[in-house]
């Protein structure tokens, strides 16, 4: 009878060993809670680093390369999941954000863009009937974007054949996307060839997150009356327009009057900030050229020696 016991016991102890070893295989994505966080997909500038036709590391070392800037949103209780931006990388962005929830359908819940340049729309392509032919995909785009995407090829053949379905946003309007997640755009200055510029504010049930990938100059918003500064403290997180580090990061172009705050300017105007708020600033959407992005470069030490953060992909930032 003792042996008996003895086997059961150990049987037991064996069984648990098993369960206890498959508990540690967490699926992908798996977050370790239910609640809702921001996934950044992508922290590159419009043509995605390395850039077409130039000599840089990122076409030997996969490590040194970076997708186009690109955010998801992730509900795990719902299984629901949006994506801000459709860039170039769209199929792997996409893959990546799939990859998140347990129940999964072939597009997002929704894609929201905040304007008409290449690298901010044009991965709205494989929506079409050439790639993964959707049906009525939630497009949230401003009223001059989605009249841009209805009126010229080959965007409005998406609109013709029902490949997608627009939404149109209103500044300052607030998307209630679920009971626990809303998100807002707001307009931002810069260059507005064929559409408005947005930005966004994405809330959840504990915080707040800041998302301009792309703007003028902050000088050029206080004139809007808005104050960036005041922004910052007003948010968890902004993940801030870092397109360039400073003036001469390329070669033979004066580069003072480039539609984009440098990351040093930014850095000296946010100065006045306290440690806190310093820290909330992630910088994202790098040119292929910025040092930034260099490993252990002296862009990327000051950066944080002053008290700021770069954004990574991969990077979960909780709601």
């Amino acid at each position: 009878m003792k042996k008996r016991f003895q086997y059961f016991f150990l049987f037991i102890f064996c069984v648990l060993g098993i369960l206890l070893c498959a508990v540690e295989e967490y699926p992908p994505g798996y977050t370790y809670s239910d609640d809702p966080y921001v996934l950044v997909l992508g922290i590159g500038q419009d043509g995605g680093v390395p850039q077409a036709g130039t000599d840089h590391p990122g076409w030997e070392n996969p490590k040194r390369a970076e997708k186009v800037v690109s955010l998801g949103v992730v509900d795990p209780k719902t299984n629901e999941r949006w994506m801000i931006e459709a860039t170039p990388d769209f199929r792997r962005q996409l893959h990546m954000l799939n990859e998140e929830v347990e129940e999964k359908s072939a597009v997002p819940d929704g894609i929201f863009l905040t304007h008409a340049h290449i690298g901010h729309y044009t991965g709205l392509m494989f929506l079409g009937h050439e790639s993964m032919g959707a049906d009525k995909a939630r497009v949230y785009a401003m009223p001059k974007m989605a009249e841009f995407l209805s009126q010229n090829g080959p965007w409005n053949q998406l609109v013709k054949y029902e490949n997608i379905a627009l939404t149109k946003l209103a500044t300052d309007s607030t998307i209630v996307l679920n009971e626990r997640i809303s998100i807002t755009p707001f307009l931002v200055p810069h260059r507005q060839e064929y559409s408005e510029v947005v930005g966004y504010r994405i809330e959840g049930p504990d915080k707040s997150i800041l998302f301009i990938p792309d703007i003028d100059s902050w000088e050029e918003w206080d004139e809007w009356g808005v104050s960036i500064e005041e922004q910052i403290k007003n948010v968890d997180i902004a993940l801030l327009d870092a397109t360039f580090f400073a003036n001469g990061e390329i070669p033979g172009r004066d580069m003072s009057n480039f539609p984009h705050p440098f990351i040093s300017h930014s850095m000296d105007r946010f100065s006045g900030l306290s440690a806190v708020h310093k820290a909330k600033v992630h910088f994202i959407h790098f040119n292929h050229t910025n040092p930034a992005l260099v490993p252990g470069s002296e862009a990327q030490k000051e950066i944080v020696e002053r008290g700021y953060q770069l954004a990574k992909e991969g990077q979960r930032i909780p709601l």
